[in-house]
């Protein structure tokens, strides 16, 4: 048991964290950018102007990438407890 194997399992991790972040994160921050350009250019303040198609394009991308995400999930899930036995040893 080393130190690399356990920060090759956190970069692991990590890795996985921001490939399944990512579908839902940046269509939120694209939409609130556009969200915020027009806001700005229309001088309209109203809150649920923007709160409303955000979340609209955050269940949508959930609609379309949440297979994918829990598959990723579920194979480093997987991969973890593949694992186990070798760190029993």
């Amino acid at each position: 048991m080393d130190a690399d194997y356990f920060l090759s399992v956190a970069r692991e991790a990590m890795w996985i964290l921001a490939l399944a972040s990512a579908p839902i994160l940046i269509p939120a921050l694209l939409s609130g950018l556009i969200l915020g350009m027009i806001q700005a250019a229309t001088s309209i303040q109203e809150q649920t102007l923007t709160f409303v198609p955000k979340l609209a394009i955050v269940g949508v991308s959930l609609v379309i990438f949440g297979g994918m995400i829990l598959t990723l999930i579920g194979d480093f899930t997987t991969t973890i407890f593949e694992r186990i036995p070798d760190l029993v040893k």
